[in-house]
Order: structure tokens, then C-alpha cells, then sequence
């Protein structure tokens, strides 16, 4: 029998792993099988844009892993069980279970709405593309009710409450403000804004909020969310059409409940070569995991860490599953790509305490250079195979290995991913 790969999740680090094991290892040897509760690839990254106004393309996942021999399975992930080494799902057909001799955890993240009153039901997130649809919905019947246009050019009538000042955020409210000047956008951030970039990077930053005409409410604390307003902790009250929650992400509790281990706010714990620390044949990648860069801080939850996750994660499965050495990527975090519309951005460069270095660029090149890279995360996704080699790995022993943890294994775990 062939050794079972499945994997949880085809967002930008999902389709990624399932395509690149695809093209390395030998279909006689191996299944893959990729699980997902939408039939499309959902660009994330531009999700702000899609809510704005944007066409934004989404390929069908039948498209981008055709002829790659990965199976697609479009359903819901509601259980998986480590012990018994299966996953159920669900689907308009009544769902099954799925068997797996190695699992792929990339479910990712959503939208942490819930940590205040009324934001679940009230706000408006974009971190899903449904979500971000609704938004789209919501300011199209905004911009045709507030057809009065001040002198500023800027709406008097309906406005945008964006709440956090983190990198969705800052592109949201700046996506917005640009693609729709017949409203009024207000950027609510918990400390000072940009606080997480250099001093000239937050400079450039107010002055594109300045230019945009967003309202910048700083050291602003929100408590609550109602349906045409937002409450904050010094009393003051931001009447709002549309509220976007952008105030940090949350992940699935499904691997909390299987059991394995995880961190408090319920990622997956994994060592150096992201495989959980408590189920050797599980590998938590993208925003699912808790995985720790070579600085040794956690990664962030970004698509530059899925990246660097992924490539590990990918080494590591072909080395254990082949018996070859397992290569060790870098696990380095060294910049932050911010858009603020269509024609500006900030390129922060990152030091190797997590920490901003003075140094940024910004402008309409950075727009154009982050442009680029989008679209190329999308090429890439939608050709999983492409230099497939001629040669692909085989097995180590055969068909069906199941990786198991050795005593060298179990001791690199301890020694360099302690539990938190």
C-alpha cells in the first residue's frame, strides 16, 4: 500500500507543501490527498483589496492541481484524531473519514472578532473570502447612499471604522480610503501608529494616512461593538457603517481538542523541522503552527512565514520519508511589505531581534515590487509542478513508512523547542 499524505488546508502554505511533495516524491510510493472547505485558492494576501472593490481572481483547486496526481477532497475538517490517524470531514454528501500514515496541519487563521462584545456579530472581517464579499456588499450600498461629496473630496456621510493597527489593517483602511472616496475611513490603533516600524517608516505612514484622509485615533482601546457604532474605553463612541475587525487572528481549536500540543492560543507546538512535538507523524505549517525562527522568537503569523515553514517542513518529510539527511532552511524573518493603496508602500527591513531597523524604503516602487510578488505567489500556486524532475524520490524501505520518532528525534525536540 501507499503511504497516505494528507494534507489540511490549501491556502498559500497548504497548495504549496501538497504541490512540492507532488513534484519530488514518486506516485508509486505515495497519495497525496489535499483537504479544503472551499472548491477555490483564495488569495489571501489581497483579501483588502477583494473587500474594496478589487477583481480579484480565485482558481479552482481542480485547475491548479490538475495533472499533479494530488486528490482533492472540498469539505469541512471537523475532528482529527492522532490516535487512530484519521481525519472526518464533512461535506453536502454527508462526509467520511480520511486515513493518513502522514498529516499536513495548514488550516490556518481567522479573524479574532470574538475577543470583544459585538464584534463577532457587528464587524466585518477579512480574512476569509466570504467575509470579505460581505464588506464589498456593505460599501457598495454605503457609496450609493452617500452621494454628497465634501470640498476635501472626502465623504461627509458614511464612514469606516477599521479596528487595529497591525499590517491588515494599515492596508485595509488605506485600500479603502483610496478605492472609495465617497466615504470616510477612521484607523483605530490599541498604541501609536506603526508603532512596530522605524521612525521614518511611521512618518511615511502618517502622511499617507494624511493624504488618504484617514482619520488616525490613537492609544484608542475598543470595548465594544454595536451595529452602527464602536465604543471605546475612554467613553467615546465612533458612529460606523461598516466596522472591519483587524485586531489580531485566531486559529481552529481542532488540534487542541485532538490532543496534540499546543500553545495557548491553541497552535501547534513543533520542532526545528515543524513536526509536532507530541505526534511525531503530524507537521503543523502556515499559521497553524508555533514554530520558532533561528533568532529564536516565534515566527509571526504572516505568508512570509508560511513560506519559510512550508520549505522546512517540506525537507523534513521528504528526508524522513526517503532516509536522506534532512536539510535545514533558514528560518529568518527579515522584512515587513506594507501597501497603502494602489501606488505607495513601506518595505521595512527587519533585525535579527524582531526588531525594525532604521532602514525602509517607500513609495510607489514598493507598491509595484509587492504587486509583483503577488502575482507570482499566485503563479506559483497555480503550477505546484512546475520543473517537475524527471526522477522522483522513492521511499525508503518500500511503500507505506510510516516515520517514527528515533531517540536523536525526541532529543532535538527537548533541546530546541521547549514547550512554552
Amino acid at each position: 500500500m501507499k503511504h497516505r499524505i494528507v494534507v489540511l488546508g490549501a491556502g498559500y502554505a497548504g497548495a504549496y507543501v501538497a504541490g512540492t511533495l507532488a513534484r519530488r516524491l514518486s506516485p508509486a510510493d505515495t497519495e497525496i490527498t489535499v483537504v479544503n472547505a472551499v472548491p477555490d485558492f483564495v488569495q489571501r494576501m489581497r483579501l483588502h483589496q477583494l473587500a474594496a472593490g478589487r477583481d480579484v481572481e480565485a482558481p479552482k483547486l481542480v485547475d491548479v492541481f490538475a495533472g499533479t496526481g494530488i486528490r482533492l477532497r472540498v469539505a469541512r475538517v471537523t475532528v482529527v484524531d492522532p490516535e487512530r490517524q484519521v481525519v472526518a470531514v464533512a461535506d453536502d454528501g454527508g462526509g467520511g473519514e480520511l486515513g493518513y500514515d502522514t498529516l499536513v496541519y495548514a488550516l490556518g487563521s481567522h479573524g479574532a472578532a470574538r475577543a470583544v462584545p459585538g464584534a463577532g456579530e457587528h464587524a466585518f472581517d477579512i480574512a476569509a473570502r466570504p467575509s470579505a464579499l460581505r464588506l464589498r456588499e456593505r460599501l457598495d450600498s454605503m457609496d450609493s447612499m452617500d452621494s454628497m461629496i465634501s470640498p476635501s473630496g472626502r465623504g461627509d456621510g458614511g464612514r469606516v471604522v477599521v479596528v487595529g493597527d497591525g499590517l491588515t489593517g494599515i492596508e485595509t483602511a488605506t485600500e479603502i480610503a483610496e478605492s472609495r472616496p465617497g466615504l470616510s475611513v477612521a484607523l483605530v490603533a490599541r498604541g501609536e501608529l506603526g508603532a512596530r516600524l522605524s521612525a521614518g517608516a511611521r512618518s511615511h505612514l502618517r502622511q499617507a494616512c494624511d493624504r488618504l484622509g484617514i482619520t488616525v485615533l490613537e492609544h484608542t482601546c475598543v470595548e465594544a461593538v454595536e451595529a452602527t457604532r464602536v465604543l471605546c474605553a475612554d467613553g467615546t463612541a465612533l458612529a460606523s457603517g461598516a466596522t472591519v475587525w483587524a485586531a489580531g487572528f485566531a486559529v481552529s481549536p481542532i488540534a487542541a481538542v485532538a490532543g496534540l500540543e499546543v500553545t495557548g492560543d491553541g497552535r501547534i507546538v513543533v520542532d526545528r523541522t515543524m513536526r509536532s512535538v507530541s505526534h511525531p507523524n503530524v507537521y503543523a505549517i502556515g499559521d497553524s503552527a508555533y514554530a520558532i525562527g533561528d533568532n529564536g522568537r516565534p515566527l509571526p503569523m504572516s505568508c512570509a512565514s508560511a513560506g519559510l515553514i512550508g520549505r522546512q517542513a517540506v525537507e523534513a518529510i521528504i528526508g524522513r520519508l526517503t532516509g536522506r539527511k534532512i536539510a535545514n532552511t533558514r528560518l529568518i524573518y527579515t522584512l515587513n511589505h506594507i501597501s497603502l493603496g494602489r501606488r505607495d508602500g513601506i518595505l521595512q527591513m527587519i533585525g535579527d531581534e524582531g526588531q525594525a531597523k532604521p532602514k525602509y524604503l517607500s513609495g510607489r516602487k514598493v507598491a509595484r515590487v509587492k504587486a509583483g510578488i503577488i502575482t507570482m505567489s499566485l503563479w506559483a500556486t497555480s503550477h505546484p509542478t512546475f520543473g517537475m524532475p524527471k526522477r522522483k524520490r522513492h521511499l525508503a524501505g518500500g511503500p507505506r513508512t510510516r516515520p517514527t520518532a528515533t531517540v536523536a528525534d525526541t532529543a532535538a525536540q527537548q533541546a530546541t523547542h521547549p514547550t512554552p
